[in-house]
């Protein structure tokens, strides 16, 4: 996501509130890089910071923005050239990377000391952790989930969303008619659509990686393919602009009206209610199961320490972002689900019905794939392969043999 210039002096002005409201005579001054972005994230971020500096007044926190496409590539300089950050955001699927380049510091005394521990179980930690050792604390998660248009369904006499991969193309058909513009799917083909592609592949059946080797089994991956890609090519319950549509396009056309449904994550929430009527306009369900698994991300996202000099003052910063106050402020300012169990059990969660379906996720949903080079290969060889498959430069056996061959260097 990316801001204009009223967003950006928004962003700017809540996070100098933030910055006024620290002691002027802070003992200790830390900085923290992150790659939040959106005007309501940056809002998220300021309270954040305003809740710890009233907690913490000898502290000071500083925080830089950093794009997410430049977000490894700003740490790998920093690690190799100096100039680490006290402190940084850190996310699963970026997690093994992160250390094997070292990049960060080993907490696992100070969280097995710490109280705020016992409310976050063991599946939060298994993208912040490696060989025993915890590098990062767990501070929020993205939901994945489906947005649709419920006036849309109940129009079409449509009662409840569809809980299958056979059910969303049945649906998609019902809901699509080019003459009034309107489409049924809001599919991600751009940039970032590579994590649905994997997404569907696994619902298919076929795993990434098994014991450190790629293990794609071609057969799944291609009949996964065909399905995901046909929405757009055959049965054209896509819009036209599929092959580009990004996150902003997909937003776009789900707010204006053009779609029925999107794929994302409750990290969308605040944007979307800004624009429809929750309960009303549109609803949230889980994401369709497919014919082989139900298949849903649960990404924790959380802070590590990437330096030693101001490290007790750098602990209490990360470890702040697992207080209940710290988590409510980001969701109701974001969307983003707490990964705290206290939190979750907030009236504010469990009094809402919009968070229904996250909370249904939580139940079976699968942490995104986390090895080294998984980022690269996502990006650099399953989206844009993907891509021509949309665009009928490549036919799907083509296009798995590219991802199968891809995957195979990326883990050499």
């Amino acid at each position: 996501m990316h801001l204009s210039k009223r967003e950006f002096l928004a962003a700017s002005a809540v996070l100098a509130l933030a910055a006024g409201l620290r002691s002027a005579n802070a003992a200790t001054a830390i900085n923290y890089w992150h790659h939040f972005a959106s005007q309501s994230e940056m809002a998220g971020l300021a309270k954040i910071i305003q809740l710890f500096a009233a907690a913490n007044p000898d502290i000071s926190v500083t925080q830089e923005s950093i794009p997410n496409s430049e977000y490894m590539a700003k740490v790998s300089s920093a690690v190799v050239a100096g100039g680490r950050p006290d402190t940084g955001m850190v996310i699963a699927e970026r997690f093994a990377d992160l250390t094997a380049m070292g990049a960060l510091v080993d907490i696992s005394e100070r969280v097995n000391a710490w109280q705020g521990k016992a409310n976050l179980p063991d599946n939060r930690w298994t993208g912040m952790s490696n060989e025993g050792a915890i590098y990062a604390v767990p501070a929020y998660a993205f939901v994945d989930w489906m947005y649709y248009r419920k006036d849309y369904f109940d129009e079409a006499g449509i009662s409840a969303p569809p809980k299958t991969f056979e059910e969303f193309l049945s649906v998609c058909r019902k809901l699509t008619d080019p003459s009034k513009n309107r489409y049924a799917f809001g599919m991600r083909g751009g940039a970032g659509g590579f994590k649905y592609v994997i997404d569907v592949m696994e619902a298919f059946g076929s795993p990434l990686v098994k014991d450190g080797q790629a293990a794609i089994d071609k057969p799944a991956a291609v009949e996964a393919i065909t399905f995901y890609a046909d929405l757009f090519r055959k049965e054209k319950v896509a819009p036209p602009s599929t092959p580009n549509d990004s996150y902003c396009q997909i937003m776009e056309g789900f707010r204006t009206g053009q779609t029925a449904m999107i794929w994302h994550h409750t990290g969308s929430l605040i944007e979307i209610s800004a624009a429809l009527k929750p309960g009303e306009q549109f609803a949230t369900a889980p994401m369709p199961a497919g014919p082989k698994a139900h298949i849903a991300r649960v990404a924790y996202a959380g802070n590590g320490i990437f330096k030693e000099d101001n490290i007790e003052a750098a602990w209490k910063w990360i470890s702040f972002w697992g207080e209940t106050d710290a988590a409510i402020a980001l969701l109701e300012a974001t969307g983003y689900f707490p990964a705290s169990t206290a939190a979750l059990k907030d009236p504010r969660i469990t009094g809402n019905p919009i968070y229904a379906a996250a909370t249904q996720t939580l139940e079976f949903g699968r942490l995104p794939n986390s090895f080294v080079g998984a980022a690269g290969w996502s990006e650099n060889v399953v989206n844009p392969t993907f891509q021509s498959v949309l665009t009928s430069q490549l036919t799907p056996e083509q296009a798995v043999d590219r991802m199968i061959e891809g995957l195979e260097a990326a883990l050499r």
